[in-house]
Order: structure tokens, then C-alpha cells, then sequence
């Protein structure tokens, strides 16, 4: 337990907080604020009605003022991160993105099971500077409920964007949310976000985009050190995303256990209770948290975490830095924890086994892909001194026109994730979840649903897979977002018709 903290602060984005509009009023407390932008242009929350979901997402540049002083930030809506949306399986989502930015973006549907083509969740579409374009796709009556993460996925451009302020959380409220004890708990999502302090530190090059881009400023919802309210007896659903460019979050909340029910947007067999909590870019857990304390405060905390297996290549963070701080408020009757969730189902045996070496390349006087380093759509490299630097899976780097993979629809692969570097990368599944079967040959002791995986630095993961419901053309990948621009990614075919 903590004393009490001293005046917290909320960077000047211009936006609420994300777990007011996912709970009751007194569950996220509004704080000061250094400086706000102009007013947002829309609600925290965008939320479907009678099966539809109208949303518009607007990308534009806003003018903030954070500790380090003025200076630009990316936001949808005039929010960053931007607002909630808020969807139900077997909804018809329709979603417009406006491009007020001066350089191409486009969508990523993180984490949704919906098709990769047309509309869907295409990561091959561009929207140019002043375009729009609508996205519509319907989620599948048993979709998963979850927490998923809506971001940018121009390649060559993701890491800036996300890095720079875009991307938000998107909710499927479904068979989850109706369990009688997870129902019961208040809920706050929360976006986990770190920022550069300068436009200066944004732009750093070289090493710095080796080991992936980390900001000094840890945000919750874009405010520092924000406080979550819980009553005595009470329970605390936390649904916690990690959209940071590169940062791995190490989590610990003092005195109380984290008790896991969901990964990746999916829920998991059991609940789980843990003392710390590992969270990737682009992962997400839900998290109970019961109220049976003494009354006070307690800080929810981010570990150091060593990103790399390289002696001489430093992590930002040394030292633990507080995140959130949960605060007794109330009492309530005691509530209980759930004792079974929704069971996960055993996939069948794999028709065959394919192996994905990770890793990176330098060579003196840069690399073929350099040309695509400020934005093309080609694999990547970028200069650092007259060293060229990129990244590649089995020994290529992205190249769009290239298939990689070649899979058929209706068939369960094993995939062996080698990590053959000195540095941590989080590999990405677009479309299709995955069950992690074994790390370093040890079966994993249950098996859950995931999209996004951590590989550790000289660690193998095998990962079981069912290419189900959707053929096309989409993409596997690190989701440090440095490695994917810079040529770790690679081009995955589906052949086969949809049902």
C-alpha cells in the first residue's frame, strides 16, 4: 500500500477518459490537465444500435502540449488515443475513415475474425491524403466478445502513425459479458500508450528503431497516473490493451492478484490468478481484480522488462513506474471471483508443420529495401550511419507482390516461430487466431486463444492454427511496429472458397 499521491496529470490530448463511458460515472475520475487541444470532434465512445454501427473516424494532425512542450500528435476524432468503439456480435459495422493527415494510412481490424479482402479488415488498401474510405464487413453471430484494437497498417508509415498518437480499442460485447459473476464487475478499458516528450524524440533513427521506438510518458486512456476506484467487497473487470509502438508492459498491481479471463479477445477456460502480467504491442488481457484489501491505495505498476538479449543494447526503463493507482471507495457485499469461464476448444492435429525464422540484417551502404524506408510498400531498411539495417523471416523482408505463405482454407497448420536475434518480437496473426502449443519445447499447461504472441530473444514458440471461414490475401508480422516497417512481415494466401 501505498501513502497518498501527489496532483496527477493528464496530457493535453483533448479527450475523456475511455473507462467513463465503459462503466459508471465514478469508476474514472476526470484530473487536471496540462493543456487541452481543440475541442474534440466527436464522443469518447461510438457505439452500434439495432445491429448497425454508423462510425466515422477522422486521422488528422492536432496541435498538444505535453511536459515536454508543443507540439504535434496524431488523433482520430481529436482523441488519443481515439474513441471507443463499441460493437455486439453480429452487428454490420460500417466505418468511415476521413484522412485529414499529410501521408497515406489506412485500417487495421486487430484481432476480428472478418474477411481480409474488400472492405474487411484489407491491410493492402491505401486511403492518400484527403481520401476516404468506407469500411463495412458484418461480424459472424458467434464472434468472440473481446477486446480488440483498431490502428493504422500503411506499411513503411504504422510505426510513425501509431507511435505519433493513432489507434483505439474496439469492444464486442457478446457471451463473455453475460457470465453472472464478470457481468457483476465494474469494467474500465485501458489503453496502454507511451509518448514522445518532443517531436525531436518521435523522429529518433538508428538504434533506437532496432529495438523499436519507446516514449518516456506512460499513459493510461492519455493520462498519467490516472486513479480506478474500487469498493471494498467489490470486483474490477480491467480490460487492458497494449497499444504502444514498442513497449512491453510487465504488470503488477500491489497487494492484489491479477485474476486472467481473457487473452487476445477471447476468453480462457478458468480464471487465472498472477502476480504479474506480461502484455506485448498489440496484446490484450482482461483482468479481474477483487476489492478485499485493507482500505487505500495501491499502484498499478509496469516492471522493468529487458527487450533484448544483447548485454550492450539498454531498455529505457530500469526502475518500476506507476501506471494507474487503485483507490478504495465504498463498500459493497462481497463479490465472487467465476469459477469457470468459457471452455477452449482442442484443435485438431496439424496436416503439416512450416518453420519462420525472425531475425535481422545490416550490411555497409545500406540495403535493397533503403528506397522504402520513408513509406513505399516495399520491404524495409533504414540508414544508421552508412549501415544499411532491416529485418526478415526466412531470411526475405516484406515485399507486397510476393506470397510467402500458401495455405488452404479449412486446414490447421503448426507454425514454428524461431527467434534467431538478440531482441524480443511479437509475432501477429491477421484474420485467424492461433493456440500457443509449446515454448522451447514445453507444452504450454493451457490452451488459450491468441492473436499476438511473444517470442523472446532465442526462444522457439509453436503455434497451432485453423484457416477457417475466410480465404484472401493478408499478413503475418512482429507488432513491434519498427521491425514490421523495416521488413519483418511477411504475405499470407488463403486458398479456398468462403462458405
Amino acid at each position: 500500500m501505498t501513502t497518498p499521491m501527489r496532483r496527477r496529470q493528464v496530457l493535453g490530448l483533448g479527450f475523456a477518459a475511455l473507462g467513463t463511458a465503459m462503466a459508471a460515472p465514478a469508476l474514472w475520475r476526470r484530473l487536471p490537465r496540462f493543456d487541452a487541444l481543440a475541442e474534440p470532434t466527436g464522443a469518447a465512445t461510438l457505439a452500434s444500435h439495432g445491429g448497425v454501427a454508423d462510425l466515422e473516424l477522422v486521422a488528422q494532425s492536432s496541435a498538444g502540449t505535453l511536459p515536454g512542450g508543443p507540439r504535434e500528435v496524431l488523433t482520430y476524432n481529436g482523441r488519443s488515443p481515439g474513441p471507443l468503439l463499441e460493437v455486439k456480435a453480429g452487428d454490420e459495422v460500417r466505418l468511415r475513415l476521413r484522412n485529414r493527415l499529410d501521408q497515406p494510412t489506412n485500417l487495421h481490424f486487430h484481432g476480428l475474425h472478418i474477411p481480409p479482402t474488400g472492405t474487411g479488415d484489407n491491410v493492402f488498401l491505401t486511403v492518400p491524403p484527403g481520401g476516404t474510405t468506407d469500411y463495412a464487413f458484418r461480424l459472424a453471430k458467434d464472434h468472440p466478445a473481446g477486446l480488440f484494437y483498431v490502428h493504422p497498417h500503411q506499411h513503411g508509415l504504422s510505426a510513425d502513425q501509431v507511435f505519433g498518437g493513432l489507434g483505439g480499442a474496439l469492444v464486442v460485447r457478446g457471451d463473455l459479458d453475460r457470465i453472472p459473476e464478470v457481468a457483476a464487475a465494474r469494467e474500465s478499458v485501458l489503453v496502454l500508450k507511451d509518448y514522445a516528450s518532443t517531436s525531436g524524440e518521435e523522429a529518433a533513427m538508428g538504434v533506437g528503431r532496432m529495438l523499436g521506438r519507446e516514449g518516456p510518458l506512460l499513459t493510461v486512456n492519455g493520462t498519467i497516473n490516472p486513479e480506478l476506484p474500487v469498493a471494498s467487497g467489490g470486483l474490477l473487470r480491467l480490460r487492458l490493451l497494449n497499444a504502444s509502438n514498442a513497449r512491453i508492459y510487465r504488470l503488477a498491481l500491489e497487494g492484489h492478484p491479477l485474476v486472467l479471463i481473457a487473452t487476445d479477445g477471447r476468453a480462457i477456460g478458468t480464471p487465472e490468478p498472477l502476480e504479474e502480467l506480461l502484455l506485448a504491442p498489440g496484446e490484450r488481457a482482461d483482468v479481474l481484480v477483487q476489492g478485499n484489501q485493507s482500505p487505500g491505495t495501491y499502484r498499478l505498476l509496469t516492471l522493468p522488462y529487458r527487450r533484448s538479449g544483447h548485454m550492450g543494447i539498454a531498455d529505457a526503463d530500469q526502475v518500476p513506474q506507476t501506471l494507474a493507482t487503485l483507490r478504495y471507495a465504498g463498500t459493497v457485499a462481497p463479490l465472487p471471483l467465476p469459477t469457470t469461464l468459457i471452455p477452449v476448444p482442442v484443435l485438431p492435429e496439424p496436416e503439416r508443420t512450416r518453420r519462420f525464422v525472425l531475425g535481422h540484417a545490416m550490411e555497409m551502404g545500406g540495403m535493397g529495401g533503403m528506397k522504402y524506408a520513408m513509406g513505399g510498400m516495399g520491404g524495409g531498411g533504414t540508414g544508421m550511419g552508412g549501415m544499411g539495417m532491416g529485418f526478415q523471416i526466412n531470411g526475405q523482408a516484406f515485399e507486397p507482390d510476393r506470397i510467402d505463405t500458401r495455405v488452404r482454407l479449412g486446414s490447421t497448420e503448426d507454425w514454428l516461430l524461431v527467434n534467431d536475434d538478440v531482441m524480443d518480437h511479437p509475432f501477429h496473426l491477421h484474420v485467424n487466431p492461433f493456440q500457443v502449443i509449446s515454448r522451447a519445447g514445453r507444452p504450454e499447461s493451457q490452451r488459450r486463444w491468441k492473436d499476438t504472441v511473444l517470442v523472446r530473444a532465442g526462444e522457439e514458440v509453436r503455434i497451432r492454427v485453423a484457416f477457417r471461414d475466410f480465404p484472401g490475401r493478408t499478413v503475418y508480422h512482429c507488432h513491434n511496429l519498427d521491425h514490421e516497417d523495416l521488413g519483418l512481415m511477411g504475405v499470407l494466401q488463403i486458398d479456398g472458397q468462403a462458405s
